[in-house]
């Protein structure tokens, strides 16, 4: 008796990789909007509280949602990362701030005299309390910046980033996918060869051991670019199908025009003076850009193969990056002195309740994003599916 296709098709479905299943990757975009959500809120404050809640929110969404693909590792880098920036923000304020006027002094170092044309600057002096807090609130929120980038290119895809995009930056899309593509990849490169000296004994720290690495990182850096150069060419990359002058003239005044109104609404909204008319013409330079984008697509002559499609979940996961984003905001023009707590006199940080829940919204793709599937479990399929396909005995 012949076996059951059903199994057959069980064994090729578990010995697929993580990413070949459509329904447990989101698109990229919808990531990427969520952590944009993320940073912007990170953007509004200083409160540490609130800057740390997001990063655990950030972090919490990686460990649960993330995959075994080499770009899910940078997340870690993306941390020490944005430690070092807050450690080089209190360095450069110790010997390079202005003081900030304080009554509480650290320490007092030898003080360089500057000419007069360097006034505001400071080599040495006084150093206090009031000027590290300042610069720590500072450095903690361009640590949160990176985090929320690095949880970005933790659980989106990037190559499937270009799938979102309009044909007429497919040009552009390829390369800033590539460019994004450069910091997971080098971590994989950089953890595969600390683990390989390890294996062999050598010692894995130390400026030497930092040397022999990144000599290897670099040769693989350039064998990679070589090998995407050779296969862009291949499939053709940079070629335009022919456009009419006026489809092109069209597209170019369209573009330019809209991205001008743009910036003229977003300038408006910002300023007191131009609110009346700043989110009309915002609109109207987002419409006449699209419009551009849209007949810029007929110069490309590629096809989309399955193209990432948005569903509930991932506008569950865009929106809950948005919400955040639009709390904060809301929150800094209702309350700023909450989110931007004040150091002269110095006083301890105070969570604000509701701008604290409104950054818990951003946890939705712990809940609403699906959970991408273990080695163990695939593992599992696997064999279960093997099982499954051996014949009985019966059946013999």
């Amino acid at each position: 008796m012949t076996a059951s296709p059903r199994p057959a098709r069980l064994l090729h479905r578990a010995l697929r990789p993580p990413e070949a299943d459509r329904g447990n990757a989101l698109p990229a975009g919808a990531w990427w909007l969520w952590a944009l959500g993320l940073a912007t809120a990170a953007s509004r404050t200083t409160n540490p509280l609130l800057l740390g809640l997001l990063v655990g929110v950030a972090g919490y969404v990686v460990a649960a949602r993330r995959t075994d693909a080499p770009w899910a590792r940078s997340y870690g880098a993306f941390v020490k990362l944005g430690l070092f920036v807050v450690a080089l923000r209190l360095v450069f304020s110790v010997f390079l701030g202005s003081s900030i006027p304080g009554s509480h002094t650290v320490l007092t170092l030898p003080e360089l005299p500057l000419p007069g044309w360097a006034q505001g600057v400071r080599i040495g002096g006084r150093v206090t309390a009031e000027q590290l807090v300042f610069s720590l609130y500072d450095g903690m929120k361009l640590a949160a910046l990176l985090i929320c980038v690095g949880a970005a290119n933790s659980l989106a895809n990037p190559a499937r980033l270009l799938k979102s995009l309009p044909g007429a930056l497919y040009e552009a899309g390829v390369a800033v996918v590539v460019a994004m593509t450069f910091a997971p990849t080098m971590v994989a490169d950089v953890l595969r060869l600390r683990t390989a000296r390890r294996l062999r004994g050598r010692p894995t720290g130390g400026v030497r051991a930092v040397a022999q690495i990144g000599l290897p990182v670099l040769e693989g850096a350039l064998e990679r670019s070589v090998a995407l150069a050779a296969s862009m060419d291949a499939r053709g990359y940079g070629r335009t199908a022919l456009v009419p002058a006026a489809v092109r003239h069209t597209t170019n005044v369209l573009t330019l025009g809209g991205l001008l109104g743009v910036c003229a609404g977003t300038y408006g909204l910002l300023a007191a003076q131009g609110a009346v008319y700043g989110l009309p013409l915002l609109l109207t330079g987002l419409a006449a850009a699209m419009a551009g984008l849209r007949l810029g697509g007929r110069r490309s002559v590629r096809t989309r193969y399955r193209p990432d499609r948005w569903r509930t979940r991932a506008w569950l996961v865009a929106g809950s990056g948005a919400a955040v984003a639009a709390a904060m905001i809301w929150a800094a023009a209702v309350d700023p002195s909450a989110l931007r707590p004040g150091v002269v006199p110095l006083t301890a940080p105070v969570l604000p309740l509701w701008p604290a829940a409104a950054v818990l919204a951003g946890l939705a793709p712990a809940l609403a994003a699906p959970v991408p599937p273990s080695p163990g479990r695939a593992k599992k399929q696997a064999r279960r599916a093997e099982d499954s396909a051996r014949p009985s005995k019966e059946q013999a």
